[in-house]
């Protein structure tokens, strides 16, 4: 009967098989009858070759107009790209035979194109525009293809285009459709300020999410000096969402891109002979042909969103690089060649004057929470927030800028910064919001992997927030999850205490010696909640009163 069974899929296999061969083919050479009745069998007309193409691919680039609006009408990707590399990448990959691989592209899709070079993310336009039909490429665009849309090489279709009509259309059809995407990009930003998304991801540093936003906002809408990229410095004590806001802010302008954002570490660049790792050794040197670190990156993706990572650990030499960068949106690589980069935007973060930031930080929510409840005094309304505090003008140039100068030893450095970014230690509230944050993916993470559902008192949310310590930011609170919830959480499912579908109840106990997280659970199908007995090996007193 297994034998039976396995013979079935077999035959099945084979016929679904057969039938997008003859798919392909009719395509190819348009066969219209034969497409047509594919189609009515159920081909799946977003199908690939084995080797990577599309039908829509095997249309234009055969000049197949016909083809064309018939497999677009029952739903083909225009946009679709090839994921057909070269004859022996792809050969490679596949763990077949080159000639085999050539036999069959020149067979199968077409012989007229040059068998070494690459087509990883063509789409139907790129091919249409290569065989230099108007009618096909005029279909395409008159159906959605998308002109702006770039091959892996970085190549857009009009850059494969001769002199004339064609590239004419391209050009005019790019034009228009940048201009369809900034309108939908700019009614998408009105309806989801910047500021938003960054909150959704960060939580609290009202300020260095303001500041950011509103410089971000004025390059979207052309009101800033294009001669020089973006410049920010960001100052702060450690975990306190800096990178992170880096992060978050390559990802809203690039669209989540894996090139887009830029991480250097720059206390790996504490030598003078650093720099040669960053923009790449020069003729004669060892590592010559392997290009800097910073510039093959920038290459690729010139208009990045760059992290220098404690700027300040960086030898002077590599920041005489940065100030070339920061001044000319320009570098020059160890092969004398210039990568510009006027559109990137450069992040530096420092932790220089992050004691004094952070004193400075607490006088002033003293001060705005004795305001407060002096205003609550004064009337009925319980509901009012303490005013979001502000770093001074007098802080700024009296107290930080001197710790930069004494540090950074030159003004012209200082001056390329656009803009200085205060990131303040965490107030009360903000740390209850970390410390729910952690608890919900920890809850998402328990349903998902053991079917338990985790919930907790509000006391918990205040309990480990004194876990908080400010040399380390959100990674504390985290730590701080980890150690007095989860460890007893792992303790407790290895002796079988917590069984699938059940409920777990986080609880504070408050004792001489501060407040420890114990655990209440509700087995599957039962009322009352059991408490469990925590043992020495998951003791989860705070550590500061260890």
């Amino acid at each position: 009967m297994l034998l039976g069974s396995l013979g079935l899929i077999v035959a099945f296999c084979d016929a679904s098989h057969f039938k997008e061969k003859r798919f392909f083919r009719a395509v190819q050479y348009a066969n219209i009858a034969e497409l047509k009745r594919s189609l009515a069998e159920g081909v799946d007309v977003n199908t690939r070759h084995p080797l990577g193409w599309t039908a829509l691919h095997t249309a234009a680039i055969n000049e197949r107009e016909e083809v064309i609006k018939i497999l677009l009408d029952n739903g083909a990707d225009v946009n679709a790209g090839d994921n057909f590399v070269n004859v022996y990448r792809t050969a490679m990959e596949k763990g077949l035979h080159s000639l085999d691989v050539l036999t069959k592209r020149e067979e199968e899709f077409s012989d007229r194109l040059n068998n070494r070079a690459t087509f990883q993310g063509f789409t139907a336009l790129h091919y249409a525009v290569l065989t230099d039909s108007k009618s096909c490429v005029k279909t395409l665009l008159d159906r959605g293809a998308n002109p702006t849309i770039e091959n892996e090489a970085g190549h857009r279709a009009v850059e494969y285009a001769k002199e004339g009509e064609i590239k004419e259309m391209l050009i005019k059809h790019a034009i228009k459709y940048d201009e369809i995407v900034k309108e939908k990009e700019a009614e998408e930003r009105r309806r989801f300020p910047l500021e938003q998304r960054l909150k959704q991801h960060i939580v609290g540093q009202e300020g260095p999410i303001s500041i950011v936003a509103s410089t971000i906002r004025r390059k979207e809408n052309g009101w800033i000096d294009e001669e020089h990229p973006l410049v920010f410095l960001f100052l702060g004590s450690s975990g306190i969402g800096k990178t992170e806001l880096a992060k978050q802010l390559a990802a809203y302008i690039h669209r989540d891109k894996p090139d887009s954002f830029i991480r250097l570490d720059m206390s790996e660049y504490q030598g003078k002979h650093e720099v040669a790792k960053l923009i790449g050794a020069p003729p004669g040197y060892v590592g010559h042909d392997d290009g800097g670190q910073l510039t093959k990156l920038l290459k690729k993706s010139p208009s990045a969103v760059v992290l220098f990572d404690e700027v300040d650990k960086a030898h002077p030499d590599v920041l005489t690089v940065l100030l070339q960068l920061f001044d000319e949106g320009r570098l020059t690589d160890g092969k004398g060649k210039t990568i510009a980069c006027k559109n990137a935007i450069f992040i530096m973060t420092s932790n220089l004057g992050s004691e004094e930031i952070a004193e400075y930080a607490m006088q002033l929510r003293a001060e705005a929470e004795r305001l407060l409840n002096h205003r609550l005094a004064n009337t009925v309304d319980e509901d009012q927030e303490p005013e979001r505090i502000e770093i001074s003008r007098n802080f700024k140039d009296q107290v930080v800028r001197p710790i930069l100068k004494e540090h950074f030893r030159r003004d012209e450095f200082l001056g390329r910064i656009n803009e200085i970014v205060y990131f303040l230690p965490f107030s009360r509230a903000e740390l209850i919001e970390l410390v729910a944050r952690e608890l919900k993916a920890w809850a998402v993470r328990a349903k998902e992997r053991h079917t338990i559902e985790l919930k907790w008192d509000r006391e918990v949310l205040s309990v480990l927030a004194d876990g908080y310590d400010v040399h380390y930011g959100a990674r504390s609170i985290k730590y701080e999850v980890e150690r007095r919830v989860v460890n007893q959480l792992a303790a407790a499912h290895e002796r079988g205490e917590l069984g699938k579908g059940c409920c777990v109840l986080l609880k504070a106990k408050w004792h001489e010696n501060g407040a420890s997280i114990t655990l209440s659970v509700q087995q599957k199908g039962s009322k009352k909640f059991v408490d469990i007995e925590t043992d020495n090996l998951t003791k989860n007193v705070s550590s500061k009163f260890l």
